[in-house]
């Protein structure tokens, strides 16, 4: 049979992006790989657009690093300025396992950590990635030294921006083929054993469907986070309320390709489809998808420098649990599960001083500032604060418990870059939800606050894949000759939680390992 094309990818995020680049540089002819987008043009990128672009890898230290950053980082004073500890296989690994109760498949998580230092450098020199040191994001200045922490020091420039730029530079620049506003709505099967293709419906005729033959199919179109429905049904009838982070194409459509098919090759649903990466938001932010010139700005993630509290006025999380990027993704969902299903972030002036501006700048956020705690409470009623008088109370029983800490453990100074011990319980004052690092008191005007909600991510449960290939396994554990998955369909990698950083990298390392199998394929079949 002769195919129309090698190799039809599904989704222009990051992973499809990846796949369809290294289909081309393992072999594939770049007018016989089509990449097709549910969204219009002006929507490329999927959720990958709405990330702040931060890749996590193993490395041995900033030497190991700057030929990957060299497009960019040519200012050798700041350079100087930097501390970063080297990152291990080891580390990422643990990270990713502890994160997720040591549920995670051992074989992915082999596959992204062992592939995460090449992959980064391939982005970097063979694509034109766009790499800079994530001193914004994850690195605090102490003592006249910018210090990393959490385990993240690399960022695209631009962020998910541009990522997805110099991403749809390089495969237009190879000749690529795309197209755009076309839904997928079948699988096409060669003997009942074989995907061959793909059934089509394009935007401008709606009822007119088309087949595309093609030698492998690789999904990379998301998961089901911007589908209130299924969200309902596999994280629960709360979620519908969620604000959706970014893309609003994602939809779960993969999914439902795949168990439309036959019993002998319908893949089992792996993973945790109870589970999400979902961020503390803001609440003013639209509801059913990102806003593509603010993008990931919407996240509130300076709560380790503060509290949190829901319209009850108590707190409700360990605000110093883990550094921000192990904490994150899981604070959305306790959010979520509030009363009325938002809550406040506060701070007073020592903290407000070291909030990030792209995330608490006035052009990004509404910030409710006043001259005393009394007075902050106050204003929160109009807000939604229900109990002014817990909300005084819980400022209070926490300040009691800071100064008493600090009586006890003289020896623990604030130190945003390392887990500090800078906590709350003490022989003479406990906290029921303790503050574990960063713990300061709230006692210096102005008092801010910023009203939360929770914002969806997207989704961890999805297909079952062979970690070498990325093909899609059959119920048998075999694999489905010319189906191939990549990105936020994964399943069984991330349980409940996740480790910042790693969602981009992991798209990548798959979607090239897809993008090289379907090369050889195009190489060594008789049918091309």
């Amino acid at each position: 049979m002769k195919y129309q094309y090698d190799c039809v990818v599904l989704g222009t995020g990051n992973a499809g992006l990846c796949a369809a680049i290294s289909a081309v540089q393992s072999g594939c002819d770049a007018s016989r790989v089509l990449v097709i987008e549910k969204a219009p043009i002006e929507w490329a990128g999927g959720n990958s657009y709405f990330t702040a672009g931060a890749f996590r890898t193993y490395h041995g230290g900033m030497q190991d690093l700057l030929p990957v950053v060299k497009k960019v980082e040519k200012d050798q004073a700041r350079l100087d300025r930097m501390e970063m500890d080297p990152y291990t296989k080891e580390q990422f690994a643990e990270d990713i396992l502890r994160l997720g109760g040591r549920r995670s498949n051992m074989a992915l998580v082999n596959t992204v950590v062992g592939d995460s230092r090449e992959v980064v450098s391939w982005l970097a020199e063979d694509i034109g990635v766009r790499y800079v040191f994530s001193t914004h994001r994850q690195a605090y200045e102490t003592d006249g030294k910018l210090k990393f922490w959490g385990g993240v020091v690399l960022a695209v420039q631009d962020g998910g921006k541009g990522l997805v730029k110099d991403l749809m530079d390089k495969a237009n620049a190879l000749g690529i083929q795309f197209k755009w506003g076309t839904s997928v709505v079948g699988l096409v099967l060669e003997g009942g054993a074989c995907i061959r293709g793909i059934k089509i419906i394009g935007a401008s005729d709606s009822s007119k469907e088309d087949i595309i033959n093609t030698r492998a199919v690789i999904m990379a179109c998301g998961g089901y986070e911007a589908n209130e429905d299924m969200r309902a049904k596999y994280l629960g009838p709360g979620w519908r309320r969620a604000h959706v982070r970014g893309t609003p194409y994602n939809k779960g459509d993969g999914f439902k390709l795949v168990l439309d098919l036959p019993p002998n090759l319908r893949p089992q649903l792996v993973g945790d489809w109870a589970g999400c990466h979902s961020t503390c938001w803001d609440f003013n932010s639209p509801e059913d998808r990102g806003t593509r010139d603010i993008t990931h700005a919407y996240t509130k993630s300076g709560y380790p420098l503060g509290l949190m509290v829901n319209s009850q006025g108590r707190r409700y999380v360990d605000e110093g649990a883990d550094f921000r990027n192990y904490t994150y993704a899981i604070y959305g969902r306790a959010t979520m599960a509030q009363p009325g299903g938002f809550a406040f972030q506060i701070w007073d002036k020592k903290g407000k001083e070291m909030l990030r501006v792209e995330e608490y700048g006035d052009d990004v956020t509404q910030k409710i500032e006043a001259s005393s705690v009394e007075e902050l409470a106050e204003m929160l009623t109009k807000e939604g604060l229900v109990d002014s008088a817990a909300f005084l109370e819980t400022v209070e029983e926490y300040n009691e418990a800071v100064g008493a800490f600090q009586k006890e453990f003289p020896q623990h100074s604030f130190d945003p870059a390392a887990k500090d011990g800078l906590g709350t319980q003490s022989s003479t004052h406990s906290l029921a939800i303790p503050k574990s690092n960063w713990a300061r008191t709230l006692d210096k005007a102005p008092f801010v606050a910023v009203k939360i909600t929770c914002g969806i991510t997207f989704t961890f449960g999805g297909l079952p894949i062979d970690p070498v290939t990325a093909a899609v396994l059959k119920p048998d554990g075999q694999k489905i000759d010319g189906l191939f998955c990549t990105g936020e369909m994964v399943g069984d990698l991330y349980w409940g939680n996740y480790p910042g950083g790693s969602g981009l990298t992991a798209g990548a390392a798959f979607g090239r390992r897809a993008g090289k199998e379907v090369g050889r394929l195009a190489n060594t079949s008789s049918n091309l």
